[in-house]
């Protein structure tokens, strides 16, 4: 196994409305991360990411771009001390 890592990513552009965090739980289950997405009041969509250091940066490139409908503008990376997460899931807006 890997290093772990986990970070806090928020991102900015067209990001709510577009399955931003649908498809997001579903690349970093393809790249077994653990963590959680959610979309802020003020537009943004937040997750936390945890797993092997190479996943969590795939999770983090996607994140840059997002799907086909979403236009992303900024996507800010914040390191975090590992806290054990195994799943991923979706979760109420913040």
């Amino acid at each position: 196994m890997g290093v772990v890592r986990r970070v806090r990513v928020v991102v900015e552009g067209r990001v709510q409305g577009v399955g931003y965090r649908f498809t997001t739980a579903t690349v970093a289950a393809r790249e077994n991360v653990g963590g959680w997405v959610r979309n802020r009041g003020d537009g943004t969509v937040e997750a936390e990411l945890e797993g092997e250091d190479a996943a969590v940066d795939a999770v983090c490139a996607w994140m840059a771009d997002g799907p086909p409908s979403a236009r992303v503008t900024a996507a800010r990376v914040e390191e975090l001390a590992p806290a054990g997460a195994e799943s991923f899931d979706i979760r109420p807006d913040a």
